[in-house]
């Protein structure tokens, strides 16, 4: 139990580790749920939820009515999940710096190929989030619903996307940072 609690505890995981733990998450969601991992509908259902309680004519079409309705969904509880887990995760490991002096812009490697500056760091992370919600709409399912959710079921397009995400995410990165990482 105590080796189980000291590797909990680590920085970093071994990723076969981590892999096979998600996939223990996956099935036991499956499980529990009925329902496979994937949280992209949940920011649309909740900005429908306070569209409707702000504007609800506005919100009154069918995207919301049908395609996306508002509400306390299953994937909205799983961002929730993943948000207090991910604290949750960071605390255990010695890692969460919430409130600390600098800690949005703490990781060293971002401040030598970006700078220090914290606001640029959350204005980056903003646009990429919206981009990355934006995407995934386009495409139907986030990461996690078509790679790990889809390549749970063995989908032929779960394994297309992710080829897809390394060969577009790797000449992505060398760009960025240049080799200097």
């Amino acid at each position: 139990m105590k080796f189980i609690l000291n590797y909990i505890r680590k920085d970093e995981w071994s990723p076969y580790v981590a892999g096979v733990l998600l996939g223990i998450v996956g099935i036991a969601a499956v499980w529990a749920s009925d329902s496979l991992l994937g949280a992209s509908g949940a920011f649309e259902n909740i900005a429908g939820l306070i569209g409707q309680a702000v504007a609800p004519a506005l919100f009154d079409n069918m995207y919301f009515n049908f395609i996306m309705p508002p509400g306390i969904t299953y994937g909205v509880m799983l961002v929730i999940g993943l948000f207090f887990g991910g604290l949750i995760g960071a605390a255990s490991s010695g890692t969460l710096k919430w409130g600390k002096k600098d800690a949005a812009n703490s990781d060293e490697q971002w401040k030598r190929i970006f700078g220090a500056s914290v606001w640029k760091r959350w204005a980056l992370a903003f646009v990429g989030a919206i981009i990355l919600e934006y995407a995934a709409g386009i495409a139907g399912g986030c990461t996690s619903g078509l790679a790990i959710s889809g390549g749970m079921l063995l989908a032929p397009a779960a394994f297309v996307f992710i080829a897809g995400m390394f060969v577009g995410g790797i000449p992505t990165a060398m760009l960025i940072y240049r080799n200097r990482f």
